[in-house]
């Protein structure tokens, strides 16, 4: 299936401090703009329109759109595409917010 999306759900802190920062924990190996991720907890950042996923050493960036939901989202998920035997970050919804964050 090549345009699956799976949607996976994780635990979320949210810290406002200037820059949007939480936590979120990928479950399976992912794709973010090329970088591939190993399944762990990683810090997430935004900053403009820069999205920062980081774990130790592990650093991925891209470029992102954030846009409102109708509801607040219940739990921090992770929607992913798999067009090339990857799962691709697409985006990302913050648990207890209405801000999903679209991946450029």
């Amino acid at each position: 299936m090549k345009k699956m999306i799976v949607c996976l759900v994780a635990a979320v802190s949210l810290v406002w401090a200037g820059a949007m920062s939480s936590k979120v924990t990928l479950f399976q190996p992912s794709t973010l703009n090329g970088v591939e991720l190993k399944p762990g907890e990683y810090k997430v950042r935004v900053e403009g329109d820069k999205l920062t996923l980081q774990n130790g050493k592990t650093k991925a960036e891209a470029a992102v759109k954030a846009e409102q939901g109708g509801e607040k989202f219940s739990a921090t998920s992770i929607r992913y595409a798999n067009g090339d035997g990857k799962m691709r970050i697409t985006e990302i919804r913050l648990g207890g917010t209405n801000t999903k964050l679209v991946v450029n």
